[in-house]
Order: structure tokens, then C-alpha cells, then sequence
């Protein structure tokens, strides 16, 4: 079954609830893939001669036309559930598309879905139908869309390899904290668990990379399930969630009104305690235990307040869970105004504080600003806001933040961690205050209680010292082959874009060209930057990029792609061609795989191998899907390429010559520290370049 793709426009301002008969709750745990397996075994015939034996005059005729049933669909109802009121997915649709609406949602990302549930849609004037090519990229659209927009992304696809391909845009999501509701079709439940055709476990092999999962067993749960979903998606740290529902179900007309209440707590529900004690402690469902953790809360909220104000050297880091509100950049602004703290950034964090505020100390970690990773080192209190304190921000734990040890141990600050997600907290980092709970709310609750600071002339002296000496604009502008410097193209990019960059939102694939977009692309709006962080999606650019034009249509949506991480997903031009979704695309074409080179030329004498490729034309590769494309080959013709590319009116790709085997830094090298971040060095860089042309004639 071909891949489709949905884009559901809100066309329904006020949705009528019929009223619903009250059924006893369900418990949240369902009966597993396997026990339909098991109860298929038990029931299965057994085949003997006699049973495929049949009689002449029984031999029936093929059929001369599609058989139909009474509801118009070739699948027949399930078994004890003959309608006896019209309500459907397959007359009505009601189920799927009325959670949908109320949630909120402007636009869905189905693929290829059960029939019955895309016939369901057929009528629907208020969606419009999108065909990706393929259903990987289907979700990472859907995750575009989501990061764009702050709302959940949905994504419906077939069964057996139709849901598999979503695996990589669920384990992105769940990695990057992007809620996802994804439904899979599968298999008749008469047939699961006998390797029919297009089946798989996908419960059992999506397990590992959702919040939750759930296959539907009766028509009745599907509208209660959706809404579960949705909730459960947006709930806690978002994320992913999968409902599997098999073909017969789909097809099914339910005989009665039924209950779509959710049962969530924390939003008057009863069950779904499992999935509740992954966002918030357990046992405080008595008022006396809630009375306890506010209290506790409160605490934590003061002692935090207090080594804030005490530290005389403190610094936010700030990550993704600051965008989960609305208001979470503008509280972060507060407290850093407030206290004269410097801030520094995620990758996912980018955006969340203005960067050209003298505070702001860019991106730090791995490929961060070198000033950014020393302040850090220095810092005698890091609050940390909404970031989990992952391998590419801390380089090597055991020397990681020592002054902010060292000022924990002697009561006078240490590290402060704002967490919604508990297991996140003292994963990595040990914290010397935990406040746990929606980032957004508890910075309302602590800026009361920090105090105001006129100055920090010292600490905010050393920053700017850091930044002079360590400039992120130090790298090689003319490179001896005459071609562009690839961090050019970003430098440029925003100075174009800086009188309207609230109006702009980048997307970018994985590789040098993700940092580099990083480092040099001034941030300086929430949910401007797209990108594949935890998971590190190679392809994620193109797609995602249609998904951010889908939520902001009023929006330019530039996606900034590698080569490499480019051909990956390249269909989808064929998409934004199609259905005229004006995303731009520049392409940093050096005719390798950046990243892979740079460590084989440090690491490994310079043994290049599997890193180059001989690329397509990719102006020729565009223009066949019917995208405007053009090529910028010498540094001189930059400018006006990305002009032309900005003001053009409908999608359009830019195919960008540059400079190959550029090395990208700051680097931490593997096993370092942050202090011992490699910076760029003229003379170091040309003697690489000279013994790499030594060994290899590159």
C-alpha cells in the first residue's frame, strides 16, 4: 500500500459532544500482542485432506465484481457487533477526526493508513490530502510540524512496513521530547499471530521508543484511545505515542454511543497510573501527600533562590524544556535581566534567549562556543532549565562544572536542576537542588524570590574577556582551492534574514552543517530552529522542513542540508513540488560526508574511507520534480544566490559549492573536558591540510 499523507486544516470551531452511556472503566494495561497470538493458536483448524477436500458441486464461481458489505466497505463487521446505529469510522469518521479537533490540532501527517480509516475521509472538506514519498519522512514531517508549532504531530500508516518505517521519527521524537501521535493499521484480528500479510508486532517493537502504546480490540475504545493519546502525548516531557488498530476493527460500526472520556489522573481519570509516574512522583494522589509536595516543592524553589543569590559567578543553561510553554523564553529573560546571569544553550535550547544580548553565550558542548564551555567551567552555580545534561553538552562527566562542585560542597552554590521529568535528575550530573515540575511554572515561582542585581561587573568582565579572545568568527574566509568557507553561507544567511528573523525558521540535517548553522546563525526567537539533536536523524531537514511550512505558512522555512544528509530524503521534493509548499533549500555540497572525514583525518592518519560520494546534479535532480534550483559556485555570487532564493515564491533549492575537508570547531575531543575544547588555530589547521594532501593528494 502507497504511502499517504494527510493535512488537516481546522475547519470546526465548536465541536458538539452527543452524551455518551456511562461504561465501568478499563484498566490501563491491555492484553498483549501475544495473547491474540496465543488465542488464534488455540482456535486455529487443523488442515487434513478431508477438510481442503470440497465436493464439485461446492466449488464456487469467481465473482464477476468487488464483493461490498451492507456498510459499504468490502470488510465485513466484526464478529457480535452486526450496527444498529450509523456511528463509524467507516460512515462518519467521527472517531478520529473529532479528537483531532478538539485537541487543537491545525494539520495531520497520516500515511498509508487501513482503508477504511482514509474512506472515512473521503468527505471531508476540511482536509486536504498530501501523498509523501515514503512514510519515514511522513513522520518527520509530522515532527516539523510539532516543533514549529508547539502542538502534537499525527501520523496514521499501514501495517507490517508501513509502521516500521516510523520507528526512527518515534525514537527521534522520544529523544527529543516532540509529541507524536502516530496510528498504525494492522492486520485483521482473525489472522494476528500468523505471520499474515503485512503484520508485525508493532506494539512490541515500538515499545522501547514511545511514552505509551496500545493496540485497539473492540471499536468502542478507538475514540477513548485517540484522546488518550493526545493527553499522553503532551503530558510530562512530550513525546511519542503509537495506537495499533487492525483492519476488521477500522471497518466495524459500533452499536451504541460510547464513553470518549479519558481515564488520565491529574485530569480527573482513574487509571494510566504507569503513565503517570514517569511525569510526577508517585503516591501523591491524597490531598495530605499533594499538601507534602507542594510543600517540598516550595522548598526546593527557596533553597535554589537563596544559592542564586549568594553565587557570584552563576550561569543558565537552558534547554529544550524552556520552549514547552509559550511564555518560557520571556520568564528566562526575567530571571537573567533580574540577576545579571549569563546564558547559555542546547542545541534544542537555541532561540529560547536573544543572542544578541550581551549575556548570551551561545550554544556550549561538543561543537558550543569555546566561551561558553570556559564560563561554564567557572561557574560556582549552573541552573540548569528544562536540559538533561547529555554526552555532547558535558564532554567528560568526572571534569565536568569542578568550581560549581566545589562551591556546592562548601554551601555557596552548585548545581541547580529544573526538571519535569524525574528519572532526568541526578542521571548524569549530580544536582545539588532538584525542582521538578513544568519549567515554565516553577520560574514563575522563583523569580519572586531571587533578588535584584544591579551588576555583575566582574563575572560579566570575564565573559566578554572569553568572548574576545575566542571569537566564534575565527576560521579560514579564503580557503586555498578559492572555493566558499562553508560557515560563510551561515554568517551570511543571517544578516539577510536579520530585519525579519521572527519571521524565519530553520531546519537543518545532521552533520557539520547542523553545528555550523548553530554557531553562526544568530538565535534569536523561540521554535525558529528544527533539528534532529538526540537521535542525530540524518535526512531530517527536508521533511521536517515541509512540516514547519505546514504549521507557519506565513513563515520562511529554510531548510540548510548537507549533501550527504540530503540524498537521504530527497524525494521529498517531489512533495513540496506537488503540492507548491514553498520551503527553501540550501545545500552545502563538498561531495563527502563532512563529519565522517574530519574524524578519519584526526583520528585515523587521514584513512578516508566510505566518507565520499559522487553526488547527482542536484539542480537537475530538483528541477525534474519541478523545483526551481539554481547554483552558487565562487564566494562573490553567495550573496546574490541567497537573495534570489529568499525572495522567490515557492519552493526553491540553492546547491552551494564549498571548500571541502573543512574541519569544524570548536571541538571536544572524546575523553575531554570542556576546558580542553580544540579552537581554531591557523598555522595547526594549514600543517593538518599539508599532511593530509601528504598521505592522501586531498
Amino acid at each position: 500500500m502507497s504511502t499517504l499523507s494527510l493535512i488537516w486544516r481546522q475547519g470546526i470551531s465548536k465541536v458538539t459532544r452527543s452524551s455518551f452511556l456511562r461504561q465501568s472503566a478499563t484498566t490501563f494495561i491491555s492484553r498483549s500482542y501475544s495473547s491474540l497470538s496465543i488465542k488464534h493458536e488455540q482456535n486455529r483448524n487443523q488442515s487434513t485432506v478431508a477438510a481442503i477436500t470440497t465436493s464439485p458441486d461446492l466449488i464456487p464461481f469467481p465473482n464477476t465484481h468487488t464483493p461490498m458489505t451492507p456498510y459499504g466497505s468490502p470488510l465485513p463487521p466484526m464478529p457480535n457487533q452486526e450496527p444498529s446505529l450509523p456511528i463509524s469510522l467507516h460512515n462518519l469518521s467521527s472517531s478520529l477526526h473529532a479528537p483531532d479537533v478538539r485537541n487543537g490540532l491545525d494539520y495531520s501527517f497520516p500515511g498509508g493508513a487501513a482503508l477504511p480509516v482514509i474512506d472515512a475521509l473521503y468527505d471531508r472538506t476540511e482536509i486536504d490530502v498530501i501523498l509523501p514519498r515514503h512514510e519515514q519522512c511522513a513522520g518527520h514531517i509530522a515532527e516539523g510540524y510539532s516543533r514549529a508549532s508547539g502542538k502534537p504531530g499525527v501520523v496514521v500508516v499501514t501495517s507490517g512496513p508501513g509502521a516500521t518505517n516510523m520507528i526512527t521519527p518515534l525514537q527521534d521524537a522520544l529523544s527529543d521530547g516532540i509529541p507524536l501521535v502516530v496510528i498504525s493499521g494492522q492486520a485483521p484480528t482473525t489472522v494476528v499471530g500468523t505471520d499474515s500479510f503485512q503484520e508485525a508486532d508493532v506494539v512490541g517493537i515500538s515499545k522501547p521508543c514511545t511514552k505509551w502504546n496500545y493496540m485497539v480490540k473492540n471499536v468502542a475504545e478507538i475514540p477513548r484511545r485517540i484522546n488518550e493519546a493526545f493527553e499522553i502525548a503532551v503530558s510530562g516531557r512530550p513525546g511519542p505515542v503509537l495506537i495499533d488498530i487492525p483492519k476488521d476493527i477500522t471497518a466495524s460500526v459500533l452499536r451504541q454511543p460510547v464513553n470518549t472520556n479519558t481515564m488520565i489522573p491529574n485530569l480527573k481519570k482513574m487509571a494510566l497510573q504507569s503513565a503517570a509516574r514517569t511525569s510526577r512522583p508517585a503516591n501523591i494522589s491524597s490531598p495530605r501527600n499533594a499538601a507534602s509536595h507542594s510543600q517540598q516543592l516550595m522548598a526546593a524553589i527557596q533553597r535554589s533562590a537563596d544559592l542564586i543569590n549568594i553565587a557570584k559567578r552563576p550561569i543558565i543553561y537552558a534547554g529544550n524544556g524552556v520552549l514547552s510553554k509559550p511564555e518560557g523564553s520571556t520568564l528566562l529573560r526575567e530571571l537573567a535581566e533580574k540577576a545579571q546571569i549569563p546564558v547559555t544553550t542546547s542545541l534544542h535550547g537555541l532561540g529560547c534567549f536573544d543572542e544578541h544580548d550581551e549575556k548570551s553565550l551561545h550554544m556550549l558542548g561538543m561543537h558550543g562556543a569555546a566561551y561558553a564551555n570556559l564560563a561554564i567551567q567557572e561557574a560556582d552555580c549552573i541552573i540548569a532549565l528544562g536540559a538533561r545534561f547529555d554526552d555532547r553538552v558535558t564532554g567528560n562527566v568526572a571534569k565536568f562544572a569542578p568550581a560549581a562542585k566545589e562551591a556546592a560542597a562548601q554551601g555557596r552554590g552548585g548545581i541547580i536542576h529544573f526538571e519535569i521529568q524525574p528519572k532526568n535528575i541526578n542521571k548524569i550530573v549530580q544536582a545539588t537542588e532538584a525542582v521538578e515540575g513544568d519549567v515554565s511554572t516553577n520560574l514563575r515561582l522563583i523569580l519572586p524570590l531571587v533578588q535584584d542585581v544591579g551588576s555583575r561587573r566582574a563575572w560579566l568582565g570575564r565573559i566578554k574577556e572569553l568572548k574576545e579572545k575566542f571569537p566564534i568568527s575565527h576560521f579560514n574566509r579564503a580557503p586555498a582551492s578559492g572555493l566558499l568557507s562553508p560557515q560563510l553561507i551561515f554568517e551570511e544567511l543571517s544578516r539577510l534574514t536579520e530585519p525579519y528573523k521572527d519571521k524565519v525558521v530553520i531546519t537543518t540535517g545532521v552533520g557539520q552543517h547542523q553545528m555550523w548553522a548553530a554557531q553562526h546563525y544568530r538565535w534569536r526567537y523561540p521554535r525558529t530552529m528544527v533539528t534532529s539533536g538526540g537521535l542525530g536523524t540524518m535526512g531530517f531537514g527536508l521533511p521536517s522542513a515541509i512540516g514547519a511550512k505546514l504549521a507557519q505558512p506565513n513563515k520562511i522555512v529554510i531548510d540548510i542540508d548537507g549533501d550527504a544528509s540530503f540524498q537521504m530524503t530527497l524525494m521529498e521534493l517531489k512533495t513540496a513540488a506537488l503540492y507548491n509548499i514553498g520551503v527553501k533549500i540550501i545545500i552545502i555540497n563538498n561531495d563527502e560526508q563532512g563529519m565522517v572525514t574530519q574524524w578519519q583525518s584526526m583520528f585515523f592518519k587521514d584513512r578516508f574511507m566510505l566518507a565520499h560520494h559522487g553526488n547527482p546534479d542536484f539542480v537537475k535532480v530538483a528541477e525534474g520534480m519541478g523545483i526551481k534550483a539554481i547554483r552558487v559556485s565562487a564566494p562573490h555570487e553567495l550573496e546574490n544566490g541567497l537573495k534570489t532564493m529568499l525572495e522567490y515564491d515557492g519552493p526553491i533549492l540553492l546547491d552551494v559549492i564549498t571548500d571541502s575537508k573543512v574541519a569544524l570547531f570548536p571541538m571536544v575531543p572524546p575523553g575531554k573536558g570542556l576546558h580542553e575544547c580544540v579552537t581554531y588555530d591557523e598555522e595547526a589547521e594549514k600543517g593538518r591540510r599539508a599532511l593530509m594532501k601528504l598521505r592522501t593528494g586531498y
